[in-house]
């Protein structure tokens, strides 16, 4: 089979899965969903069940032909409880937590059934099974693992929902698109030169954006926390009686630094590597700072959902364009 037919076969299977199934975030199984079909081992069965029927019909030995009509009900009912195993399983899709390019992204996927399911093992292409022994009525999250090495919005495929239960004779199975693209961050690298990707407006030093504690301006008072230094603990206010106070100060905040990309376009990932770096470097520290990229900027910040916005702008970089 040439790689063209291989790919015009993968289009159509697609495209067959995208009616009969399609993209939501909690499926259910039915029969509309599971596909059956003999292990290895099953075909080995079946194919030993032929040779004692006909070796029985042969010889007129009713012992082997019992023995092959009892192996073929015993395959049978391997269909039948291989189908009501995962007949009724409700799988539902989770949010990721943030990765970086590079490493292996968990997908969290919560599963219940109607009753119980044995050995359940879900998957995505390319990438390693994770597995359940039991599955009840009690919601159970498995961390489905997807190894993914590009920046940008991610497609994981259609996770693979299988079980051999009971025998190991027939696999039942589906594959279901949980309708979720999670962004994988750049991967952070430190710079060689790391002025070069900043622009101080005019401002050259570094620090000038930091939002530390100082001890310029008062700026009021809270409550002593263990451990702290008492040289900032105000005793006049304990002295009256209102309990151990800590004097605030803080310091005015400089400009902000900018990062920007430097350069042509060449070794363009490993500059957004380094972008990527910097991010999460002045983020630690608390340093205010915006981010442009190409003339779309990220306005100055300093907490959580700034260094978020900062890495999703990096993931998407020249994905539009």
């Amino acid at each position: 089979m040439t790689v063209s037919t291989r790919t015009a076969h993968s289009g159509f299977w697609q495209r067959w899965l995208a009616r009969r199934l399609p993209a939501a975030r909690e499926h259910t199984l039915t029969h509309k969903g599971i596909f059956i079909l003999p292990t290895g081992f099953g075909v080995f069965w079946l194919l030993l069940v032929l040779l004692l029927f006909l070796f029985g019909t042969n010889y007129q030995n009713n012992l082997v032909i019992g023995l092959a009509m009892l192996m073929a009900s015993i395959f049978n009912t391997c269909l039948i409880f291989g189908y009501r195993n995962l007949a009724g399983l409700t799988i539902k899709g989770h949010w990721p937590a943030q990765v970086y390019a590079g490493e292996t992204l968990a997908m969290p996927i919560q599963l219940e059934s109607s009753h119980a399911s044995w050995q359940v093992g879900l998957n995505y292409p390319k990438n390693r099974i994770a597995e359940i022994t039991r599955i009840t009525d009690s919601a159970v999250e498995v961390l489905v693992p997807v190894r993914h090495t590009q920046r940008g919005r991610m497609n994981p495929g259609r996770v693979r929902i299988s079980s051999c239960y009971p025998m190991g004779l027939c696999r039942a199975w589906s594959h279901l698109d949980m309708a979720m693209s999670p962004l994988v961050f750049a991967k952070p690298e430190k710079p060689d030169d790391k002025r070069s990707y900043m622009d101080f407006h005019g401002n050259d030093d570094v620090n000038g954006g930091n939002q530390l504690n100082g001890v310029d301006e008062f700026s009021g008072l809270r409550d002593y926390i263990r451990g702290e230094s008492l040289k900032q603990v105000a005793w006049k206010q304990l002295a009256q009686g209102r309990g151990m106070l800590t004097k605030q100060f803080e310091q005015p905040q400089g400009e902000a630094i900018w990062l920007v990309l430097p350069g042509a376009d060449t070794e363009l990932e490993k500059r957004l590597s380094a972008l990527s770096y910097l991010v999460e470097y002045f983020s630690r520290d608390q340093h205010l700072f915006g981010l442009e990229l190409n003339g779309e900027q990220v306005a100055p910040g300093a907490d959580e959902s700034h260094r978020l916005a900062c890495q999703e702008a990096i993931a998407l970089y020249g994905e539009n364009a």
